[in-house]
């Protein structure tokens, strides 16, 4: 959403350029939205904390009933600090990976986290860790769409998940190590087009089904995330009422066919917050590049945030709505011209104005000047969640907007202590 630019330049004064500004209002909506889509007994959402770790984020979730599926150890230790309870009944943290790394091993054990797991070799890696408790197996099912294609989350292309034809070989592995397998999941991804979803989640549920009468101690199915967020059309919704029956329809079918309670989840990570954060960043410059034989030329906005904060469109050509502030009110009498909006990296990538193909896709924008600020939309999800410290530059705080106006500092900037607290001199042998 668009913010007042009288607050956005007051916050810019009292903290500094760059900086991430989530609005509880919108976060708390899109909570309320995945609440109505599982407000039916034996449905329950969670939350793929991958999106957006943050602490503040975490216990919204865990106020709203939602639960967590992490990816790391750490994000599960992130999760039961803000709240989140650990366990197997109910498992309310779900660890989703393909490979044990770090301390995710310790982790499952110290806390009773159901594994779901994404390869057959992570079977024997939880035998010889001592873990015996239940897991969960996630399925390849030979389909799904990413966001983009270098993020497809089911297919041939894909890494994650087991390989529905390995399914059956798998529950062997499992069953002859003595782990009950009380769980199967898929992620068919968040493709940009609701149709595609709905259409995917049918054929999901549907071999689900069929699955369900080889897994006699299943007692939970799930369908994974994928609710898509239209990054460039804002008055966009997504038919959320349709998801709402489907749900509804895949648990009776599902619970009639394996003749025993069973749990439908999904777990959205991008819908909950992707509209919920903007990147306020200030214009340091405007410069241009001549025509030759080289190509055309162009005109640059240079600013303070670079893909050290918002790496998806230097990762995936991702589009993120920008504004200048004050002056982009959509007005068409405005005067528009082609811009490049750039970072400050010392990498030429460093670019937020760039298409599928990596290639300069500059945006029609007022004119900014040195001093504007300028808005990066749509940055709740993987946006802080995957900033960096490239070029030893501190992560930008994160501001939280509620309701009634007041605004509180929910993480502060990185100084150059915080990116060398961990170097160190020890001697290994």
């Amino acid at each position: 959403m668009n913010h007042p630019p009288a607050l956005l330049r007051s916050l810019a004064e009292k903290i500094g350029t760059p900086y991430w500004l989530y609005d509880a209002r919108v976060i708390r909506q899109r909570i309320a939205d995945i609440q109505f889509l599982t407000d039916t007994d034996g449905v329950q959402a969670r939350f793929a904390m991958k999106a957006c770790p943050s602490t503040k984020v975490l216990r919204e979730m865990k106020k709203a009933g939602i639960w967590i599926d992490a990816v790391s150890g750490n994000e599960v230790l992130r999760a039961l600090r803000a709240g989140h309870a650990g366990g197997h009944t109910p498992p309310a943290i779900c660890l989703t990976c393909d490979v044990f790394r770090d301390n995710a091993l310790p982790v499952l054990l110290e806390h009773g986290i159901l594994p779901n797991i994404g390869s057959p070799g992570q079977i024997a890696d939880l035998t010889r860790a001592g873990y015996t408790g239940p897991i969960s197996i996630r399925i390849n099912p030979g389909f799904g769409h990413g966001h983009v294609n270098s993020c497809d989350t089911g297919g041939p292309s894909s890494k994650h998940g087991i390989w529905i034809d390995d399914l059956l070989t798998t529950k062997e592995l499992a069953d002859k190590a003595g782990l009950e397998i009380t769980m199967l999941h898929a992620h068919i991804g968040s493709g940009p087009q609701f149709q595609e979803l709905h259409d995917n989640l049918t054929r999901l549920a549907a071999e689900f089904v069929e699955l369900l009468k080889k897994f006699p101690k299943v007692n939970a199915i799930n369908l994974g995330g994928g609710i898509p967020h239209n990054y460039k059309d804002h008055g966009a919704q997504v038919p959320i009422e349709p998801l709402h029956d489907l749900f509804v329809s895949c648990h009776q079918r599902l619970v009639a066919k394996a003749r025993r309670d069973l749990r439908l989840e999904i777990e959205p990570g991008r819908y909950y917050v992707a509209p919920g954060c903007t990147l306020v960043a200030r214009v340091t410059d405007v410069k241009q590049t001549r025509s030759n034989e080289k190509g055309s030329g162009a005109t640059f906005a240079m600013v303070d945030a670079g893909f050290v904060d918002l790496v998806r469109p230097a990762m995936y050509g991702s589009y993120h709505a920008i504004d200048i502030v004050g002056k982009d009110d959509e007005d068409p009498n405005v005067p528009r011209e082609p811009i490049v909006v750039a970072g400050p990296l010392c990498e030429s990538g460093d670019i937020f104005t760039r298409d599928d193909r990596e290639l300069l896709a500059p945006r029609l924008l007022p004119r900014p000047v040195p001093g504007d600020l300028l808005t990066l939309r749509d940055a709740g999800a993987y946006g802080y969640a995957m900033a960096s410290n490239y070029n030893s530059i501190g992560r930008a705080p994160q501001l939280w907007l509620e309701e009634d106006g007041s605004v509180e500092i929910i993480s502060r900037r990185e100084t150059i202590d915080d990116l060398l607290k961990a170097e160190t001199s020890e001697p290994l042998q």
